[in-house]
């Protein structure tokens, strides 16, 4: 066990090994997660024929993407929860406090962290825009990715190919 409560991995061979292919998988969205973190990601559909029908929230497509294949990772972490009460995480600025801190040792944290607004959203979907807006999962995501790069060096600098 780790310092903050969590479980190390063996090695950081080990760690880069479990999150590489997910974590670039992901990565793939960061320019529009950057992009759009102060841009509405969505909107509420009304329609005046539908007047005694609640409104319902329409999503970006690349928004739901992304959603969709977080979902098929192994970056999925159920219980998310223990990541936030472990660490006490209550708002975003905690998050990403959190976040900036995090080293290799913190992976399934970080993890835990994307997974709580994947899994929120889930059933509150305003937790998807939020996570946007507030720059968490942009953040959380380009940290694992650093670490991923980092420590995923070949011994001569020849990249990780």
């Amino acid at each position: 066990m780790d310092t903050r409560g969590g479980f190390r991995e063996n090695s950081t061979e080990e760690v880069v090994r479990r999150y590489r292919i997910d974590v670039m998988q992901m990565a793939r969205y960061l320019p529009w997660l950057e992009s759009h973190a102060s841009t509405p990601v969505a909107d509420t559909y009304t329609n005046e024929r539908m007047e005694h029908t609640m409104p319902f929230p329409v999503y970006d497509s690349t928004l739901l993407g992304f959603v969709k294949d977080f979902q098929k990772t192994a970056l999925v972490d159920r219980n998310y929860a223990y990541v936030y009460s472990r660490n006490r995480l209550r708002t975003a600025a905690d998050e990403l406090r959190f976040i900036e801190g995090a080293e290799i040792t913190e992976m399934a944290e970080l993890a835990g962290i994307l997974s709580r607004y994947v899994l929120e959203g889930n059933v509150r979907g305003a937790v998807w825009a939020e996570g946007v807006r507030n720059r968490v999962l942009f953040s959380a995501l380009t940290k694992m990715k650093e670490i991923i790069e980092f420590w995923g060096k070949e011994p001569k600098g020849h990249g990780h190919g």
